[in-house]
């Protein structure tokens, strides 16, 4: 089991409020969102980061700024969800940090897997064509397949990667990395038997069957 203190909280909510992410579950899942999109390094800093929440939560940023700190320094850099990626030079300030520089940050493979699982992430088809570009997947029939689904059906290829996540989350696999088929038939067994099972019958039936099928499925929002 991982220690809480490093544990990678996307998906934590309060106990007694149901479905409502933490604070803490939301400004990890903020972190990550915005290195997903930012390629600019002026925009990967720990200000600029706390400047985009806190905009978004009307709040000053150094109200933010110690709970990025820690997610990053605490969490997301030792699970190498996120690394340094350089430095920014300083005009101004001590000497010393004039010399060191500010760090920047990016997400790793690891890191944009996460961001996969995330729903205030945008563009992410894309994004996991570039992941699947890097050769993360190990099983080349699993790539393939999971490049058929990116077309036909785009939420559940995200509802795989989200499972996928949460099941890191909770202890259930200790790496995220090599993404295997063996890990998602492990963690996701039942949901993906109902869902075959569904799949292989809808195919077997007649024309007609199908519109009813597809008529009934439509009702639901």
């Amino acid at each position: 089991m991982k220690n809480k203190s490093t544990e990678l909280s996307i998906f934590d909510t309060f106990k007694t409020k149901g479905d409502q992410l933490t604070g803490e579950a939301i400004r990890q899942r903020h972190i990550i969102s915005h290195l997903a999109k930012e390629e600019n390094s002026l925009l990967m800093t720990r200000t600029a980061i706390s400047q985009d929440i806190a905009e978004k939560n009307n709040t000053a940023w150094k109200n933010v700024y110690s709970g990025v700190f820690r997610d990053l320094d605490e969490i997301l850099l030792p699970l190498k969800i996120v690394e340094e990626a350089g430095r920014l030079p300083l005009k101004r300030g001590p000497k010393a940090l004039q010399e060191k520089g500010i760090p920047f940050y990016h997400l790793t493979s690891k890191g944009f897997l996460v961001a996969l699982s995330i729903d205030e992430v945008k563009n992410k088809t894309g994004l996991l064509r570039d992941f699947l570009a890097n050769e993360q997947i190990m099983d080349k029939e699993l790539e393939d397949s999971i490049r058929i689904l990116l077309d036909i059906s785009p939420n559940f290829v995200f509802s795989i990667f989200e499972n996928y996540v949460k099941a890191y989350c909770d202890g259930k696999i200790k790496e995220l990395l090599p993404f295997e088929l063996l890990q998602l038939e492990r963690i996701l067994g039942k949901n993906f038997r109902i869902q075959k099972e569904l799949l292989e019958g809808f195919v077997s039936l007649s024309a007609s069957h199908r519109k009813n099928i597809l008529r009934l499925l439509g009702k639901f929002k």
